[in-house]
């Protein structure tokens, strides 16, 4: 078990969030987001946590990316907030120096991305759970990972994924 240094939701963490860059515009008409394929029992995980997903996100309607599967979400439109559930063990996990937060129980790894956007995953959990916020959502900080957690701790068990 690799373990990470967590830091306490507050200021840093929250200054970090809290920088917002402008979006770019998407000619699509929606969201769209890669499905992930875990085994049998991750899937199932993932298939009660989308029944149990909240229906507003940070103020945002639900609006699922395509394809259309259980084992993926969105909020909002363009930039939407999209959830994945049941993704691979980022490799950043390794890493004793990466970054984590901590937001209502639930532990996620942050990582920034080259775009501005954050991806958080969950730590500790029997499944990955992958929030991307995009640029242009990154002012209300983890008001998303806040909305997110209860349907998470109640779908996801603690525990290491497989």
């Amino acid at each position: 078990m690799n373990i990470f240094r967590h830091r306490p939701f507050g200021l840093p963490a929250l200054a970090l969030l809290t920088i917002a860059a402008a979006g770019c515009s998407s000619a699509d008409d929606g969201p769209s987001a890669a499905v992930p394929h875990p085994g049998a029992a991750v899937t199932k995980l993932c298939r009660h946590l989308d029944e149990v997903l909240p229906t507003k996100v940070d103020k945002l309607s639900r609006r699922d990316p395509e394809p259309a599967s259980p084992l993926t979400a969105g909020w909002g439109g363009d930039p939407a907030i999209i959830l994945r559930c049941g993704v691979d063990r980022p490799a950043k996990m390794s890493d004793p120096e990466a970054d984590g937060v901590e937001v209502n129980g639930v532990g996620w790894l942050l990582e920034q991305r080259a775009d501005k956007s954050f991806r958080f995953t969950t730590t500790l959990r029997k499944a990955y759970v992958e929030v991307t916020i995009p640029a242009g959502r990154t002012g209300d900080g983890m008001a998303p990972l806040v909305s997110l957690a209860p349907a998470i701790k109640k779908a996801i068990p603690e525990g290491i994924a497989d």
